[in-house]
């Protein structure tokens, strides 16, 4: 009769695969990762048996937790980030009828993707970028105003990418780029 090993280390799941692939994808999304190496690592991740071999493929990314969230929920007045501020990988804004002002010109923005949820039912938003920046507002649904976007003139797209997401009730969202 054959022996067992006895410390044979617990074989991958399709669960835990798929959680790596996760996370390889938005650290390519983020620009943590180039093609090749995202290639390479998608297939370490989808062919890997031990959890060794899939932490090997994950090796070097950022934690989940590197980011942080910044949440405001007031009911209506003011809601304003400007000057030389701290900009938070996600910052998120319910509110039924407050005016917010997030201008990201000057501010320390340590992350190449930054995410904005507006949830306004009545306020407008008013989100200022640097000159290189690029910005995604896809993700937001506007009920009553579409978004109004002044791009930048200098077709910037070395600096940070902000994503904008959420709903727009009865107030407007304008986004502009800083003049350089």
């Amino acid at each position: 009769m054959p022996s067992v090993p006895e410390n044979v280390p617990p074989r991958v799941t399709d669960m835990d695969r798929n959680t790596a692939v996760e996370r390889l994808q938005d650290a390519f999304a983020e620009g943590h990762l180039v093609q090749e190496e995202m290639d390479t690592r998608l297939h370490l991740a989808l062919t890997a048996t031990t959890h060794g071999e899939l932490s090997s493929a994950l090796a070097s990314l950022p934690s989940k937790e590197d980011g942080r969230t910044v949440e405001v929920n007031p009911i209506g007045g003011q809601v304003k980030r400007r000057g030389r501020w701290h900009a938070p990988r996600t910052f998120k804004v319910a509110s039924r009828m407050a005016k917010v002002k997030l201008d990201y010109s000057r501010a320390y923005i340590d992350h190449p993707v930054l995410d904005v949820e507006l949830n306004l039912e009545y306020g407008w938003a008013r989100v200022i970028l640097p000159a290189d920046a690029t910005v995604d507002y896809e993700g937001l649904q506007a009920r009553w105003k579409q978004p109004v976007h002044r791009p930048s003139r200098h077709g910037g797209s070395n600096g940070p990418r902000i994503r904008i997401t959420g709903n727009m009730g009865y107030g407007r969202l304008t986004i502009k780029h800083r003049r350089s």
